[in-house]
């Protein structure tokens, strides 16, 4: 048990968001989080994991052999 558990506040100062997001995210259940009582905690690898999981990898379009047509 050697994992970090993040508020919901700290998760939302970490990505950048207002605290509503994360709210969000576990009331659709689409992050990983854990009940203590009436806390909500979320592991830092659940964060990871959703980062990992929504990043956009850049596409690059291949050069026209030809050139452009007159």
């Amino acid at each position: 048990m050697t994992e970090r558990h993040l508020s919901v506040d700290q998760v939302a100062e970490l990505l950048g968001t207002s605290v509503r997001f994360p709210r969000r995210l576990i009331e659709e259940r689409r992050i990983r989080y854990v009940k203590v009582g009436r806390h909500v905690r979320i592991p830092a690898s659940a964060v990871d994991e959703f980062l990992a999981a929504h990043t956009v990898k850049p596409f690059r379009r291949p050069r026209a052999r030809y050139g452009r047509a007159a």
